[in-house]
């Protein structure tokens, strides 16, 4: 059935459609991976906007070319800049991940003017990047109002509309609210919206040189982890339905040729028996041959048996399992775990057909107040499973119930300055230490 949200069938923009141009800005840090990273929101934002009959342009500062790694992630490229004094204690050299300045000056100096300019936002600490990208477009389209949104949008909206540039900072999620926002500009929407209209499809196709596709199957998160911002950032849980879900994977899968998926649900196996059980078996009985990705991880405590071998039908490789820790019970950062889940998870998985050494698990470092012992710990009680341990630096984010424990500890002022929430800066140790990181990365390696 055709439907408005159906990129398949795309309506074409009436001559008086606005034009809108939507940007994904460079990465300022010490260190940035493309990880399975696409701006996914950015394209579902654009798939709705499109399906509402206006004329879409997407401007990603990050599209270029990069060294290849696996499974379509690669290596962004770097410019080296001057360190931000507030972060200049740390012992790395800052810069911008992405296309060149002269490359995103060139694709700007060949578009026609927009009537408004979108812009999205990532991590916290990554908003030098969109001053950058705003400033560099008002310079070129002086006259279109920039709406700014996303993460660092939605996690510290007094900073963004104070150094952003952009007119209208837009907090929290919702498509609709854009199309609400663009109408109050005087560049309403040209078609309404269908009665019991789908989720949008992300419009993949306007994403250059993508080497993998991203899928969300559903968003928010039921639980309320204590160093975790989803909740504010997508709201409670709501799945996709399965076979509609199947089906956007399918659609990209044979348009673009990609065989290599990244699911980025934050709750992917909540409630199996109704979301995930049915879009796996979705995925294996329209026969396709992928390779599916968790980078965002899976809770351990839905990993059944059924569950494991449909992983397997459908396609995972790696699975990757959010631990944390698991060298305390008593007084966790998350609602993730009970003592005996992981072992269950791992015996599923391996069972399953996965080799113990397939399987990952994130954890925890840098949280405030842990100890090196709780990390080493937790690293060996992995080990011990034959699972590999994954270090995931902690990054303090505003609005979680850990923030204020955060502030506290940290050596930075994290309200002042977003910059300081960089998890490259371990900024709740008392001080950086490259040699208490590298001993603890080693360990984790098995070295």
């Amino acid at each position: 059935m055709r439907t408005l949200t159906d990129p398949r069938f795309p309506a074409r923009a009436s001559r008086k459609a606005p034009r809108l141009l939507l940007v994904n800005p460079w990465i300022y840090d010490f260190a940035a991976y493309d990880f399975f990273a696409a701006p996914l929101g950015l394209l579902t934002l654009a798939g709705l906007l499109l399906c509402r009959g206006y004329e879409v342009e997407l401007l990603d500062c990050l599209a270029a070319p990069r060294r290849p790694g696996r499974y379509g992630t690669g290596r962004y490229p770097k410019e080296y800049l001057p360190t931000p004094p507030m972060v200049a204690d740390v012992p790395r050299r800052f810069g911008r991940y992405g296309a060149s300045e002269a490359a995103v000056r060139a694709r700007l100096s060949r578009l026609a003017p927009p009537d408004a300019v979108l812009v999205t936002s990532l991590m916290t600490y990554w908003y030098p990047g969109v001053v950058s990208a705003i400033r560099l477009v008002r310079a070129f389209f002086p006259q279109a109002p920039v709406l700014l949104g996303g993460i660092y949008a939605t996690l510290c909206p007094e900073h963004a509309r104070r150094v952003s540039g952009a007119e209208v900072v837009l907090p929290g999620p919702g498509e609709e609210r854009v199309v609400e926002e663009l109408a109050a500009l005087g560049l309403p929407p040209p078609r309404p919206a269908a009665p019991g209209e789908e989720p949008p499809w992300p419009a993949l196709h306007l994403a250059a040189g993508l080497g993998f596709l991203p899928l969300l199957t559903s968003r928010g998160c039921p639980l309320a982890c204590d160093y975790c911002a989803v909740p504010r950032l997508s709201g409670p849980w709501r799945p996709r339905p399965p076979v509609a879900a199947a089906a956007v994977l399918e659609h990209w899968h044979r348009t673009l040729g990609l065989t290599d998926v990244a699911l980025y649900d934050d709750a992917f196996l909540c409630r199996p028996a109704e979301h995930a059980l049915p879009f796996l078996e979705e995925v294996a009985r329209r026969g396709l041959k992928l390779r599916l990705y968790t980078p965002n991880a899976l809770h351990a405590r839905f990993l059944t048996p059924e569950v494991a071998r449909a992983l397997k039908r459908a396609g995972l490789v790696e699975p990757r399992l959010g631990v944390e820790t698991a060298a305390r019970w008593e007084d966790r950062p998350d609602r993730k775990l009970a003592p005996g889940e992981l072992e269950a998870a791992v015996e599923h998985l391996v069972a399953a057909g996965y080799a113990p050494g397939e399987i990952g698990a994130y954890l925890l470092i840098g949280l405030p107040g842990q100890e090196d012992a709780e990390v080493e710990a937790s690293i060996r009680a992995v080990r011990r499973l034959g699972v590999r341990p994954i270090l995931a630096a902690y990054s303090p984010l505003p609005g979680t119930p850990a923030w204020p424990r955060a502030v506290a500890a940290s050596r930075y002022d994290l309200e002042a300055e977003p910059l300081c929430h960089n998890n490259s800066l371990f900024p709740c140790w008392p001080r950086f230490s490259w040699e208490r990181y590298t001993r603890l990365k080693r360990l984790a390696h098995g070295a």
